[in-house]
């Protein structure tokens, strides 16, 4: 694409000096004026539609609110976001029903979202808060490499397109490369300020378990194949309602029984993919699977459960404990590990006395 130039002044921008940048992209002129009233006073706006967003220079921040069905003007949208200076925060407006939409968003480079019909002041509230994220001292090269490859994941268990077993490869590397380096908690208070809850989860468990990884002595092959496990284990969520993923407190039975779907669901969706190593189908299936017989979907026990599936279901289990929540604060490591100790015989028991030295980490 050729270099952009800053737009001419227009009736399509509000200069205020010493204001962060933020650019409004909407279906027209009138939709952002409109969404423009009520920032002029947090940030220097400037806005286009997609057919002068090409006129225009990326901005530190963005809001995007268009029909997200107008494949024709998708690519040269994600075109435009990655040219974006730092790429501070890019939030996106999405129909809360729409699973599609959602992924389709972080795909093309959101790093938040925000459900319509939204108020001003939800609005202006996503956006501070992901100006502020935005400015954490974060491992970014681990982070933004897992990020791709979990907008890849999740867009083609949705899509059925092809899965970039490159960029996983990519994002392995790098995240166990940052754990090597800065250990687990460094990585656990990092991807906390990621607000995608399924996103956040898998960062979680993808960051623990390569930790487990290395504290378990594997070779470098083997934790990366580990902590893309992690990355993968949730892929099937991809199809589950985000209405039920997002819903801010406990699942009743009904909805609890669609989420189980989910490890078949991801199965299904990695099957006949080329480059995948056969034990990452594995884990995606049974991660759910527990040693007493008690879990799901097939009811699994003893030697039927893999090693690496083993591991996983531990570091599952305890990153959903120690992440935010919408319904619950995050647990305390040392707490977390414990719930892992009374589950007694349901866990392979030398493996979670082997994690307990990454349970004494602080991560608050």
């Amino acid at each position: 694409m050729a270099n952009l130039k800053p737009a001419p002044p227009t009736d399509r921008q509000l200069h205020s000096p010493g204001k962060e940048r933020l650019c409004i992209i909407s279906e027209t002129q009138a939709a952002a004026t409109k969404i423009s009233r009520s920032l002029s006073d947090l940030f220097g706006l400037y806005s286009t539609d997609l057919d002068h967003l090409l006129d225009n220079e990326p901005a530190p921040l963005a809001f995007v609110d268009i029909d997200l069905g107008r494949s024709r003007d998708l690519f040269q949208l994600r075109s435009w976001l990655q040219q974006q200076p730092d790429r501070e925060a890019v939030i996106f407006a999405v129909d809360r029903e729409s699973r599609v939409q959602l992924v389709r968003a972080f795909s093309l480079g959101a790093s938040d979202a925000i459900f319509r019909p939204y108020s001003s002041r939800a609005l202006r509230s996503k956006l501070l808060a992901s100006r502020e994220t935005s400015k954490v001292d974060a491992p970014a090269i681990a982070i933004e490499a897992g990020l791709a490859a979990l907008q890849n994941i999740f867009l083609s268990a949705n899509s059925g397109g092809p899965l970039d077993t490159r960029l996983l490869a990519k994002a392995g590397d790098a995240l166990v490369d940052q754990i090597e380096t800065h250990g687990l908690a460094d990585w656990v208070q990092a991807v906390r300020v990621h607000h995608n809850q399924t996103y956040q989860h898998c960062l979680l468990v993808a960051g623990a378990a390569a930790a487990f990884a290395v504290e378990l002595g594997f070779c470098k092959s083997d934790r990366s194949r580990v902590a893309i496990s992690g990355l993968l284990h949730d892929i099937g969520k991809a199809r589950i309602p985000v209405a039920i993923l997002d819903k801010p407190c406990k699942l009743d039975p009904e909805e609890l029984a669609v989420v189980r779907q989910h490890s078949q669901l991801g199965f299904e969706a990695l099957l006949g993919t080329d480059g995948l190593h056969p034990e990452m189908l594995k884990i995606v299936m049974n991660h759910h699977e527990l040693l007493d017989g008690s879990g799901y979907p097939h009811g699994l026990s003893g030697s039927e459960i893999s090693d690496l599936t083993r591991i996983i279901t531990i570091t599952d289990i305890f990153g959903a404990l120690i992440e935010f929540r919408p319904y619950k604060p995050p647990m305390a490591a040392q707490a977390a590990y414990q719930i892992l100790e009374d589950m007694g015989p349901k866990l392979d028991r030398d493996l979670v006395r082997a994690f307990k030295p990454l349970s004494r980490a602080n991560f608050l």
